[in-house]
């Protein structure tokens, strides 16, 4: 599997990451360790994960449940040294991780020290922020996304610098050792850009935001940021949570489906977005592949440093996705995706 920087770190990994949010949910601890075998053997050395997970549902009870999996696969499998592994720390609001507590240098070190103890691991390769503090436009908010409500830029300025002091001590005591974005915009991004060219901390790795043939918002301003400050994109969701796989064709909700525990899927469950999906569905059967391994595939082809994050319920649905790696498509069949693009415009 082809190897990709993240970053400036230096850090290379497969061109393929292997998620995780369904493990201690819809997923049993057998599967996902299942799943990491698989995924390994395949040649993938990055799993991304989360302090709140597992999703499908978010509980106090079940949340840190996903970070113990992967936990007991490295002391069962004693493969920590070659494993790159990301996890997040949550943000305002979520009421099942600190009683919504913002991210704060002391909700930084608590996420971090709950996380190692969870991951059964002395180091985390990459801390990312899930969202921010002074809100997003990210998880279908772009509809009604006010940034005259958010506090003055001082303030703002003054919390991203004492956030980024304390990655910057944790750094310094090897438990984490990258900083990552989730979630964020491109002024955002450049904020912590810059402060971390002041002095103030790490420079930030890595930018996981959702992205895939439906969901497009990284196209612009965005892509622009990543190429000329390199910084790679983590593509979540790059399947639209399901949708390009086919399987929710024809108003279907397969049973132990995402849909069949959360059916509006986040906000993107709509009439347009299932019959743009099922344009994209059948471009990959004309052409003769798997749905899912072209929209895999799609997101490697990108103008800008990408790394699509994998998620799938069993070991079958991964293989569909990591069958994309290496996997170039043909000129025709990318401008006739390009054609579906313009005709069909993201739906959500």
């Amino acid at each position: 599997m082809r190897k990709v920087e993240l970053g400036r770190t230096g850090l290379k990994v497969s061109e393929l990451c292997l998620g995780s949010m369904t493990w201690g949910t819809q997923n049993t601890e057998g599967e996902g360790h299942a799943q990491i075998d698989r995924a390994v053997e395949r040649g993938v050395d990055f799993i991304d994960t989360a302090e709140m997970y597992p999703v499908n549902l978010v509980t106090p009870e079940t949340c840190g449940r996903t970070e113990e999996i992967i936990g007991t696969w490295f002391a069962s499998r004693r493969r920590r040294d070659q494993i790159v592994l990301a996890t997040k720390v949550s943000g305002e609001g979520l009421r099942a991780v600190r009683d919504g507590a913002p991210i704060s240098p002391t909700s930084i070190r608590l996420a971090v020290e709950g996380s190692l103890r969870r991951l059964q691991t002395d180091y985390i390769d990459i801390c990312q922020f899930h969202w921010p503090n002074r809100g997003s436009y990210h998880f279908r908010q772009n509809w009604k996304f006010a940034p005259n409500k958010q506090a003055p830029k001082e303030v703002i300025e003054a919390d991203m610098v004492a956030c980024l002091e304390t990655l910057q001590v944790l750094v310094e005591e090897g438990k984490i050792r990258h900083f990552g974005l989730s979630n964020e915009s491109a002024w955002g991004t450049a904020q912590w850009l810059r402060l971390a060219e002041a002095g103030h901390g790490p420079r930030v790795a890595t930018i996981q935001n959702e992205y895939s043939l439906m969901c497009r918002l990284y196209d612009t301003d965005m892509a622009e940021m990543g190429v000329h400050e390199q910084v790679t994109l983590l593509a979540y969701s790059p399947l639209a949570v399901g949708m390009l796989s086919g399987k929710y064709s024809g108003g279907a909700v397969p049973e132990g489906s995402r849909r069949s525990i959360v059916r509006e899927l986040g906000g993107r469950s709509n009439a347009r977005a299932f019959k743009i999906a099922d344009h994209y569905v059948a471009l990959a059967r004309q052409a003769g592949l798997d749905p899912v391994t072209m929209a895999i595939a799609w997101t490697l082809s990108r103008p800008f440093p990408i790394v699509p994050i994998l998620g799938a319920t069993s070991v079958a649905q991964l293989d569909k996705s990591l069958d994309a790696a290496g996997m170039e498509l043909p000129s025709d069949l990318l401008r006739e995706i390009e054609r579906t693009h313009h005709a069909h415009p993201m739906p959500f």
